[in-house]
């Protein structure tokens, strides 16, 4: 284990039609959380946020809006022990065609809304949409 925090992007991706993106895997115990991973060295938080979701759900993002920072120590609900630092973004995709990389089973295009009534969204993700949708334009 580091000795240190490790900073992490996450995006709430919104499609055309208002939904958000949300992906399951194992690594938070089988519950959706929104795509994101760790900031390479001499990254940007966005480029962070663009190459991650690139990689995790071959989609392309534009409009980045940063939304704010969540502290993560030691919860159980990811699958090892970790301090993270999670700068979340809310940003958009013309696209609705995922590609899943290894790290994700399955996907689901959602309403804000209704993503935060599911019991199996990580609590994270849940504070980020919750976060984005006082940003707008989405309609709860």
């Amino acid at each position: 284990m580091k000795n240190f925090p490790e900073p992490v992007t996450g995006a709430v991706i919104i499609n055309p039609e208002n939904k958000v993106l949300l992906v399951k895997s194992h690594k938070w115990h089988e519950n959706y959380s929104v795509p994101g991973g760790h900031v390479e060295l001499g990254e940007t938080l966005e480029n962070s946020v663009k190459r991650e979701v690139k990689e995790e759900t071959g989609l392309e993002i534009h409009d980045l809006e940063f939304l704010g920072v969540q502290e993560f120590i030691f919860d159980k609900i990811f699958w090892k022990k970790k301090h993270f630092l999670f700068f979340d973004y809310m940003c958009k995709t013309d696209c609705k065609e995922v590609t899943l990389n290894s790290e994700a089973s399955r996907f689901i295009w959602i309403s804000p809304k209704d993503a935060l009534k599911r019991r199996n969204v990580s609590p994270y993700a849940k504070r980020s949409i919750k976060w984005s949708l006082k940003k707008g334009p989405m309609e709860e």
